[in-house]
């Protein structure tokens, strides 16, 4: 395992890191959740991605019980969660409205603290732009999280690039703490934002990317060319709106074509999508996302194809997936 700065902060994170999105609490207790933390950590993973929407708490509370359980030394790992949706249904608090505001994020911070069992978290992003609430209004809310020290870094997430230049010129015109990152989807199919989009955030502002979805909620799995297999993440109800786009049968022809490559390389195509998002050069870590342990082991293996990605390699990729991609 490599590790990597984020951004431009001196805090440096594993290339690989373990989320815990859909599958805490839903398909992952306690119990697992704390197996494939150890395993994760075992292979050099020090990054722990979480939300306070996921399983609306139950995931935090899930993986503050697993920190209690294996007893790490603090300085060893970093914690995230990230603040949008709200949990409860008070005004302020629930809908994609005002939930950036001042009153909900120092209460929401609160929150987090408790189900995770934690003095303080890492890294504390905005979920998604809230276009109800002034910008500056959430820039010094999120500042002030880690002026408080129950934060030390902030971010964002799925913000456009100019949102983000907002932020970061407001924290910078009046002495506030910066956004540091941005959490946004990233993979073989889902592509601009990272390359395009935010080119010049990159070098103008310092912006690390902890990238989620390297295997597009697993159709770069291939398991979904044959339909929606039972006990999969798109057979649960919850999940119900993401069935077509798994089902999408130019982009699983494309997987099976990259199957194929990855055969060549001694991999699988989950690999290789892992490895291609690690390549990238200005993503700081790729999440991963696992329901088992088994799955979890396979995905970390995608490191060995790291040094197999040459030029001609990536020329490949590209000839598969660009079209099809976004």
């Amino acid at each position: 395992m490599q590790y990597r700065r984020l951004g431009r902060s001196g805090l440096k994170v594993s290339e690989l890191s373990l989320g815990s999105w859909v599958t805490y609490h839903n398909q992952v207790d306690t119990k697992a959740a704390t197996e494939m933390l150890a395993a994760a950590f075992d292979a050099g993973v020090n990054f722990f991605d979480n939300a306070e929407v996921y399983a609306m708490g139950k995931s935090e509370v899930v993986m503050g019980e697993a920190f209690k359980a294996l007893k790490w030394p603090r300085l060893s790992y970093i914690v995230s969660t990230k603040f949008f949706w709200g949990i409860s249904r008070e005004a302020n608090t629930v809908n994609a409205k005002d939930t950036l505001n001042r009153k909900y994020l120092m209460q929401a911070i609160d929150g987090s603290l408790a189900r995770l069992g934690l003095d303080f978290i890492d890294l504390v992003y905005c979920h998604r732009p809230d276009p109800h609430t002034p910008i500056e209004e959430t820039v010094r809310a999120m500042s002030d999280m880690i002026t408080q020290g129950k934060a030390l870094y902030w971010g964002t997430s799925e913000w456009s690039a100019a949102d983000i230049r907002a932020a970061w010129e407001i924290a910078e015109r009046h002495h506030l703490h910066k956004p540091v990152m941005e959490q946004p989807q990233y993979h073989l199919f889902h592509r601009q934002r990272v390359e395009q989009e935010y080119a010049r955030l990159y070098e103008d502002l310092g912006l690390g990317l902890t990238t989620w979805s390297p295997l597009a909620s697993g159709l770069l799995t291939g398991k979904y060319k044959a339909g929606i297999p039972e006990g999969s993440r798109g057979s649960l109800e919850n999940m119900a709106w993401m069935r077509e786009q798994l089902q999408d049968a130019a982009k699983n022809a494309a997987v099976a074509e990259l199957e194929k490559l990855a055969a060549e390389l001694g991999g699988n195509v989950a690999q290789l999508a892992i490895a291609w998002a690690n390549h990238n050069p200005h993503v700081s870590t790729v999440i991963l996302g696992a329901s088992k342990l088994s799955q979890l082991q396979d995905n970390l293996a995608a490191l060995a194809l790291a040094p197999k990605l040459t030029p001609e390699v990536l020329e490949r990729i590209d000839a598969i997936t660009k079209p099809l991609a976004k």
